[in-house]
C-alpha cells in the first residue's frame, strides 16, 4: 500500500504550501513560549545556552507530538498530517530523527532553501527532511 500519487488524487496535496507555513509560524510561537517558560524556570540562566535550550525543546516538542498524534500542535490547526509514502505510520524513531534533520536544515540557509524548493518541484510536495526520509505532509481531512 502506498499514498496515492498527486496526480491521481491532488486533493491529498492541495494548498499545501501554504498549510505548512501556516503550522510552521504557530510551532514556532509554541516554542518560542516554552523557550521562555525554560528561561523563567531556570532564573534566566539558561540564556547563555539559549540555541541548545531551543534545539532541544523543538527537537523534543516534535518528536512527541509527531509519535503521538502524526501531526504538532500547528499542523492540527493547519489541518495536515504527517505520513510515510508507504502510507503506514511513522514510529518515535522516524519522528525524532525528522526533528533532528528538521532542525539542523533550519539552522542553515542552504539547506532551508533546498527543502521550500523541494516543497515546489518534489510529487509528493516533500521538504528535505521528509524526501530524506521517505515522508511527506498530507490534508488531513483525506483519509485513504
Amino acid at each position: 500500500m502506498s499514498l496515492p500519487h498527486p496526480l491521481d488524487e491532488p486533493e491529498f496535496y492541495d494548498h499545501l504550501m501554504i498549510k505548512r507555513f501556516m503550522a510552521w509560524v504557530i510551532d514556532l510561537v509554541i516554542t518560542l513560549v516554552m523557550v521562555l517558560i525554560a528561561l523563567v524556570l531556570t532564573g534566566f540562566l539558561a540564556i547563555f545556552i539559549l540555541p541548545f535550550v531551543w534545539a532541544a525543546i523543538a527537537i523534543a516538542y516534535r518528536t512527541v507530538m509527531l509519535t503521538r498524534y502524526g501531526a504538532t500542535l500547528g499542523m492540527m490547526v493547519a489541518s495536515v498530517r504527517w505520513v510515510r509514502l508507504d502510507a503506514t505510520r511513522p514510529d518515535q524513531t522516524l519522528a525524532l530523527w525528522h526533528s533532528v534533520i528538521y532542525a539542523g536544515s533550519m539552522s542553515f540557509v542552504i539547506p532551508q532553501i533546498a527543502s521550500v524548493a523541494m516543497m515546489m518541484i518534489t510529487p509528493y510536495r516533500q521538504g528535505l527532511n521528509d524526501w530524506i526520509l521517505g515522508t511527506t505532509i498530507v490534508n488531513r481531512y483525506i483519509e485513504h
